[in-house]
């Protein structure tokens, strides 16, 4: 079976583990290689950012990091054993910015992803590469190869100050990480997606799919930043699969991150209800076959179909069973 799955972050990472475990693959590590099952993970890269020089993807590496095990668990991204050697230095250099943590072995792979880029290899030839040492067992591929980042307009911090203006835009991971998403957002922008193009290779992953995930990864700059790539809706129109999506939301709040902050900011309640009337259902023009939500936390989402399982992803057993009925609610049975 070739199962596609819209992630981003680390809610897409873990969820990720559960689909390769439902699917009887190593949750962590490479798969055998007669492995009857082929899992693509279409991985968002509006949190790319660049920073002391280096290509970050936030995404990218936390689904290569946590599908390979070498992921920080606690924190849910970065790498596990890490020192802070360089940022210690840059800090005391007093370089900016100083509110985005590097680590000294994460570094490593923000340099090779770099001097790959500016040597001419597109971003899924650099991920590719990446992932022939960290082996995670899951095709990685960036939406776009194109250079597409989120910024948001935000009030601003500084607006004490004599002639600063009341709201400015700023980069996502500037929002997200420095200020914590506390300073109230009122529109998002994807730069450069205009001249953006979907990834071949993600246009044909769906055109072959016998299954279509949409991770419960934030539904406005994961999710909603992914489809919204020029040809990704029109790839995800045509594709034969059905799509099934499960619900970010669980009894009225995130499982993780700040998701209301973004929901907030484009006008959508933070219920399961809600996102899944924003996707939208498949056969009312939207992008849904099917929506899992949370137990107790049943709807209706206009042409598609909604089932109540457990959604929390307390191990991977647990979020295997998710996708499990994600596999069920799609029709496809005896995985």
């Amino acid at each position: 079976m070739k199962v596609v799955v819209l992630v981003g972050g680390v809610g897409g990472a873990r969820f990720l583990l559960g689909v390769k475990a439902a699917l009887g693959l190593p949750a962590v590590g490479p798969g055998p290689a007669d492995a009857p099952h082929e899992v693509t993970a279409v991985v968002n890269v509006g949190d790319d950012i660049w920073l002391h020089g280096l290509r970050i993807c936030p995404d990218l590496d936390t689904c290569m990091y946590t599908l390979a095990g070498g992921i920080d668990t606690e924190r849910g991204w970065g790498r596990k054993d890490e020192s802070w050697t360089v940022g210690a230095e840059l800090a005391a250099y007093g370089a900016d910015p100083d509110w985005f943590s590097l680590g000294d072995r994460d570094i490593a792979t923000h340099l090779v992803r770099t001097r790959m880029l500016r040597a001419g290899y597109p971003l899924s030839q650099v991920t590719e590469a990446l992932c022939h040492r960290w082996q995670p067992g899951v095709r990685l591929l960036p939406v776009t190869d194109d250079r597409v980042e989120t910024h948001v307009v935000i009030d601003n911090p500084d607006a004490a100050i004599d002639g600063a203006p009341p709201q400015v835009a700023v980069h996502f991971q500037e929002w997200w990480v420095r200020h914590q998403a506390k300073p109230a957002a009122h529109r998002f922008a994807s730069v450069g997606a205009e001249e953006a193009r979907v990834l071949p290779e993600v246009r044909d992953a769906l055109e072959t799919a016998d299954v279509v995930l949409v991770a419960p990864s934030n539904p406005v700059v994961s999710i909603g930043t992914l489809i919204g790539v020029p040809g990704m809706a029109q790839s995800l129109v045509a594709t034969p699969a059905r799509i099934v999506g499960l619900s970010p939301i669980v009894g009225g709040a995130p499982l993780r991150g700040m998701a209301d902050a973004c929901l907030t900011a484009i006008g959508v309640g933070t219920s399961a209800e809600a996102v899944g009337r924003h996707y939208g259902g498949r056969a009312e023009g939207g992008l849904l076959d099917g929506w899992l939500v949370h137990t107790g936390d049943g709807c209706e989402v206009p042409g598609a179909e909604v089932r109540e399982v457990p959604l929390l992803m307390t191990d991977v057993e647990a979020t295997a069973a998710m996708a499990h009925a994600a596999f069920e609610l799609a029709g496809i049975d005896g995985v």
